[in-house]
């Protein structure tokens, strides 16, 4: 049809005397342009018929699947390929009808020809219309990766492992593939000898895509070893990230920090550097308490009888010390005195008190570990470390059991007459009167 078309332009224009240089040139041109139009036609009524079709029998579905596929646009792709076919049947609109090859027409009949015909504009045509092809397999198959990976999050592994990195890596290849069909085309050449050709270029791609080929070997390592997937909380102190991770690409991972900043980094460095993935703790029943309170060691000292006294009323440790107390009493009547007299310390006592009030804490998980240790005393005194698991695992509450814990600490150490460490100012020199030396 085209070609009667280009045939019937041909001839109005040559009747008109200024036109009849340019025949031939306009003839052509507006053909294309007719081309287009009706693809573009084509193209609109397909779309609309095809989704029309298809959304009607994805209502009567109950599956999600084919919802997804409409969402992501895999169908409008399809739409693509009915203007196609139009447009390659087209290509030799200006090409003549022959019933044989051109090497055995007379030399005038070619002459005749080549005045009303265009036999390289057919080809070229045809090139771009193979390109267009390309170009629509392109974009079908990377919405049905698009579809894919929707798809795949509604499974209940898309938690713990996300394809999105590998998604992306067949959205490379594609490119690629397509881009090494695109320049065949063009050159006319066959494709696999640009493939072979390319061997040659290895080290340079290599090196191209580098970053690249590490992100997939690492993207297999953190899916494969489960070391981190969207939702984890992740701290890695070299790149300044400490939060959540929202996404996971081939190239980078995204974690929101608690400032609600986000932080980008490379998905190797997840691999090839340490960082701290906080899912144990999430996924456990309490959050780790470990804080150390350092000790006066000036204010460390055996327990007199009025200080037991005194802290026989208190009832967390009251029936310790009279159990204490009667040792110590048993301890002097008896006849024969061997080893030393069992005195007990303010710093053991109250170690004692502070285990014991920890195990009616309410914040406190009683079914985890729960220690009150003394570490290596030092320069700064007697460190004395609590470790413990609170309940409540959000930041808020967390901190909120931890500063009430240690808040009690530092009001009750008076009380068994302890002082916390803290390092002399001129102030504390002053009021105490100490002489520095």
């Amino acid at each position: 049809m085209m070609h009667e078309l280009y045939k019937y332009f041909l001839e109005i224009l040559r009747n008109l005397p200024f036109l009849e240089s340019y025949a031939k040139p306009i003839s052509a041109f507006a053909v294309i342009l007719i081309i287009l139009i009706i693809s573009r036609l084509l193209h609109f009524a397909a779309k609309k018929i095809i989704l029309k079709i298809v959304t009607r029998l994805v209502r009567k579905t109950a599956t999600e699947w084919d919802d997804i596929l409409v969402r992501e646009k895999v169908f409008n792709g399809l739409a693509h390929l009915i203007p196609l076919f139009f447009i390659y049947s087209s290509c030799f609109f200006a090409a003549p009808t022959l019933d044989k090859p051109l090497n055995e027409f007379p030399a005038e009949v070619l002459s005749t020809l080549k005045a009303d015909f265009y036999f390289q504009l057919g080809p070229v045509l045809l090139k771009f219309a193979r390109i267009y092809f390309i170009f629509t397999i392109v974009y079908i198959l990377i919405a049905l990766l698009n579809a894919g990976n929707v798809i795949y999050q509604t499974t209940p592994y898309a938690p713990n492992r996300s394809i999105k990195g590998y998604m992306q890596l067949a959205k490379i290849l594609i490119i690629f593939m397509s881009s090494i069909l695109v320049i065949s085309v063009l050159l006319g050449k066959d494709p696999t000898v640009l493939l072979a050709g390319l061997g040659a270029m290895a080290a340079v791609l290599m090196l191209v895509f580098k970053d690249t080929i590490l992100a997939f070997v690492a993207s297999i390592h953190l899916s494969a070893n489960k070391m981190v997937k969207i939702g984890d909380w992740v701290e890695m102190p070299g790149r300044h990230a400490d939060g959540t991770v929202i996404d996971i690409t081939l190239n980078t991972v995204k974690i929101q920090n608690w400032d609600l900043t986000i932080t980008t980094v490379p998905t190797w460095s997840l691999v090839s550097e340490s960082f701290t993935n906080w899912i144990g703790m999430q996924e456990s029943d309490g959050r780790r308490i470990k804080r150390s309170i350092f000790i006066d060691i000036y204010s460390i000292r055996s327990c007199t009888p009025d200080m037991m006294e005194h802290l026989a009323k208190i009832d967390l440790i009251a029936e310790k010390v009279r159990s204490l107390q009667e040792e110590l009493t048993a301890f002097l009547e008896t006849q024969e005195k061997k080893g030393h007299m069992p005195v007990p310390t303010n710093i053991g006592l109250f170690r004692i008190y502070l285990e014991s009030w920890l195990r009616q804490h309410p914040g406190i998980n009683q079914d985890m570990d729960l220690i009150v240790r003394q570490l290596q005393s030092g320069d700064k005194g007697l460190p004395l470390e609590i470790v413990a698991f609170s309940k409540n695992k959000g930041w808020a509450d967390f901190e909120n059991i931890q500063a009430g814990i240690f808040e009690h600490i530092f009001s009750i150490l008076p009380e068994f007459g302890l002082k916390a460490f803290q390092s002399p100012t001129g102030f504390r020199l002053e009021s105490e009167q100490i002489t520095p030396r």
